[in-house]
């Protein structure tokens, strides 16, 4: 091994001392705002049962609904893949994975509605029946890895009740054994950043009450309103909401129908592929880059019912809505009725299959300094093992087939997604 060369320079060490010292408090201020993707499993859809509806078997009857719809409207690959125009190859995986999933995991995130989709007697009742069948179903191992309510928003015709039935579902899980894992809240109609305050605060004294760690309970922010993106001085009302819930927030969902009619979007034009609609998913998306906090996509109200002809047109609706969500990287969205089961799976699993084999040879390229024809750089390969995962979580994929592909574990996967603040910006290589 040869002398290592001398190289000059003209800066003493004090001036770079000096300057780590100055950007010190930015340091501090990148690590709390933007603390990176929180690298748990994000479902891809969430399905909104009403308060009164919903029932220890809920989650299985959507299943079974489902796969009867496919039954009678697309009984095989091939029926499918002509209605959605899925590639031959993708035909038979897809669709077979898609029944597994129907009869495995029907539905990822499942939110109990006190909201608008309540229309109950009693709420206190089915506020404590919700907290009684959701920790039932997690302790028999029957519930959906993620479930919890949707509350009334913090506009003070609803505050009251909105807060009461929060509190009943909250202490009815904490008399039965506590808060479950896969908890989840969400915030509806959040018009200004101090709704967001409030919810905290509320979180905190039940927290308290309780003997909770704090910031144990976090909860879903629900953009539905202009005010929610854009405030009246100008500015990114949404970033302020991040901002306001003090690390608690874990996601923004748009609500496509109430976000449309506020702007005056006529009813026949209300959907999520309207430029209103991805203005607001823009700027949603951009506020929460980095920070931790998830964005998702709306829903469509066109449901598949009735003759097959309607049903393959409202399949043919969804799938294309879920397939360019997906392409502009929102990986979730609401479903409204079984029948959208289906074409939520099957755009999901179409997606994540068909480049599944591209991004995994990419990976491997990088990973193993080999080049290819495609120079990618580290951020490139966080979104490629990113995309692998969420396809594994989700069941499009699996580990050992990934693993084969890309000669990667899943803690490799793990650490190209999620790496250390400043890896980013190093060079590959």
């Amino acid at each position: 091994m040869g002398q290592q060369e001398k190289v000059a320079t003209s800066l003493a060490g004090a001036v770079s001392e000096g300057i780590s010292a100055s950007l010190a408090p930015v340091d501090a201020e990148l690590a709390r705002r933007y603390p990176g993707d929180p690298g748990t499993r994000q479902p891809v859809h969430t399905v909104y049962v009403p308060g009164d509806a919903f029932a220890a078997g809920t989650v299985r009857s959507w299943g079974g609904q489902a796969l009867a719809a496919l039954d009678e409207h697309a009984p095989d690959a091939a029926s499918l893949a002509r209605v959605l125009g899925l590639a031959e190859e993708l035909a038979e995986p897809v669709y077979t994975r898609v029944r597994a999933k129907l009869e495995r995991e029907p539905i990822e995130d499942l939110r109990i509605d006190f909201e608008d989709g309540y229309a109950g007697a009693d709420e206190d009742a089915d506020a404590a029946r919700a907290a009684r069948l959701v920790s039932d179903a997690f302790e028999q191992g029957t519930a959906a890895p993620y479930m919890g309510i949707r509350m009334k928003c913090m506009e003070a015709a609803v505050r009251d009740r909105g807060i009461r039935t929060l509190d009943i579902f909250l202490t009815g899980l904490m008399e039965r054994g506590g808060l479950p894992d896969g908890l989840v809240l969400t915030l509806p109609k959040v018009t200004y950043p101090e709704q967001v305050t409030a919810m905290v605060r509320l979180l905190e004294e039940f927290e308290k009450a309780r003997g909770l760690e704090p910031g144990r309970i976090g909860f879903e922010i629900q953009i539905e309103t202009s005010q929610s993106i854009l405030a009246p001085d100008g500015t990114a009302t949404v970033a302020r909401m991040i901002d306001a819930a003090e690390g608690r927030a874990t996601g923004l969902h748009y609500g496509t129908f109430d976000y449309s009619a506020c702007l005056g979007v006529s009813a026949a034009y209300q959907a999520s592929d309207h430029p209103a609609a991805d203005h607001a998913k823009a700027v949603m998306q951009v506020a929460a880059a980095g920070t931790g906090v998830r964005v998702s996509d709306g829903s469509t109200n066109v449901l598949p019912v009735g003759t097959t002809e309607n049903v393959h047109d409202a399949w043919r609706l969804h799938y294309g809505l879920t397939r360019r969500a997906l392409a502009r990287a929102y990986y979730q969205g609401w479903d409204m009725h079984p029948g959208h089961l289906p074409t939520r799976y099957a755009a999901v699993f179409a997606f994540y299959r068909e480049g599944s084999e591209q991004a995994a040879a990419r990976l491997a390229a990088y990973a193993n300094h080999a080049g290819g024809d495609v120079m990618d750089e580290p951020a490139t390969a966080k979104a490629l093992s990113s995309y692998l995962l969420r396809g594994i979580d989700c069941g499009a994929l699996d580990t050992a087939e990934v693993a084969r592909l890309t000669g990667l574990t899943r803690a490799d996967l793990d650490g190209f997604a999620r790496p250390r603040r400043g890896d980013l910006t190093a060079t590959a290589g």
